[in-house]
């Protein structure tokens, strides 16, 4: 429940104590040691004492004529109302119990010119049974699922041509925003904006997971829009490595992933994406020693370092954006944790692959990235001849 008045806020002073000390609240799960993030919500230890000497004086009220107005929340939304919302065109019927496929949906634009996002936020009408969802952006060109029908939720095994069967779960297109439990919607400095060419879809890729009620969902995602062009272009990108077998019992299995960056680029944020075995997880850069006799073969930068939890998967945008040369090299390490010393482990017993249902794990690297504003993302990855 939000704490927006002292009379609701004293009944919870204890609990709120509790939680500070224990670093329990705010959430945030990145190592203070790297890096410095812009979204860390964490208390200094000045406010926490604050806090506490509060609870433990029963939680006296203050002067009512320093209390701050009442924050005025657009209704369902964290960001300031939208400019424009997109919703799913028809709601999906979800099932009590059983695995449900990816669920898509194809959401016509309507756009007669390009528009450029500086806002957004992914807004489920059912958030306790969407596992997460990704809203990508279908240009006119595009031949992603394009004999998939519009308008109406389908799954893979649904599609009749089977480029599209194939290409369901794998695109080129770009990532508008990616929703996950605890995740936070998408703001850009007035310079950067993502981009949404004129006559596009979106493509709503749903992962449902069911809780023994039947029910339904219309996902929906709000715009703020830019009121020019802007500077720099946002591109979300990522790293997967979706080949790995994690042994029954093992508390601390490593998967990696890497890749090199085509083109320069500023580095914007992180979001790792694991199932319930998940555990840590690093963002690093490599750097390779050439011709440097008696030094190891690379170092490793650590650029975040993080204790992951499923049930809020947050997003860590760096507070000062780092710039990237072509070729730069990047490094994602997940840990997973396949014990039964994991409270949260479906199976300790199990073999664990990739896959798409929670019981299955993923590793996926999400990072943003700016680029000039006339880059697509198709030119970002031209790589230039040698």
């Amino acid at each position: 429940m939000p704490f927006e008045s002292y009379e609701r806020t004293k009944p919870y002073a204890g609990a709120i104590r509790h939680a500070v000390e224990q670093k329990s609240m705010p959430p945030w799960f990145a190592d203070p040691a790297v890096g410095k993030f812009a979204n860390d919500p964490s208390l200094s230890a000045a406010e926490i004492a604050t806090l506490a000497a509060w609870a433990e004086a029963n939680a006296p009220a203050g002067d009512k004529k320093d209390a701050p107005p009442l924050r005025r929340w657009a209704e369902n939304w964290s960001i300031s109302e939208p400019d424009l919302v997109l919703s799913m065109p028809q709601p999906v019927s979800l099932p009590a119990s059983g695995d449900i496929e990816y669920t898509y949906e194809i959401a016509p634009t309507h756009f007669a010119g390009d528009r450029w996002v500086r806002m957004s936020e992914v807004l489920p009408s059912l958030r306790s049974n969407v596992h997460h969802a990704v809203v990508y952006i279908r240009p006119p060109d595009s031949s992603w699922l394009r004999h998939a029908p519009v308008g109406i939720p389908f799954t893979a095994s649904t599609l009749n041509d089977p480029d599209d069967r194939r290409g369901a779960l794998w695109t080129d297109s770009d990532i508008l925003l990616v929703y996950a439990p605890g995740s936070s919607p998408d703001e850009w400095p007035a310079d950067m904006a993502q981009f949404i060419p004129a006559g596009s879809d979106l493509v709503f890729q749903m992962h449902y997971t069911t809780n023994g009620h039947a029910a339904s969902d219309r996902t929906s995602i709000g715009l703020i829009l830019s009121k020019q062009v802007p500077t720099w272009r946002v591109l979300t990108l990522q790293l997967t490595n979706d080949h790995f077998l994690i042994p029954p019992g093992d508390p601390n299995f490593r998967v990696e992933a890497r890749g090199t960056l085509p083109k320069d680029t500023t580095l914007l944020s992180f979001m790792p994406h694991m199932h319930l075995r998940g555990k840590r997880f690093e963002y690093n850069l490599i750097h390779r020693n050439k011709h440097a006799a008696g030094k190891p073969a690379y170092e490793i930068e650590p650029l975040l370092h993080v204790n992951y939890h499923f049930h809020r998967q947050m997003s860590y945008r760096l507070a000062q954006p780092r710039f990237l040369k072509a070729g730069t090299e990047l490094q994602a390490v997940a840990w997973y944790d396949n014990s039964e010393k994991n409270p949260h482990n479906p199976d300790p017993g199990a073999t664990v692959r990739w896959g798409e249902q929670t019981y299955d794990e993923m590793m996926v690297v999400f990072f943003d990235v700016a680029v000039p504003a006339s880059m697509d993302k198709q030119r970002f990855f031209i790589r230039p001849k040698n």
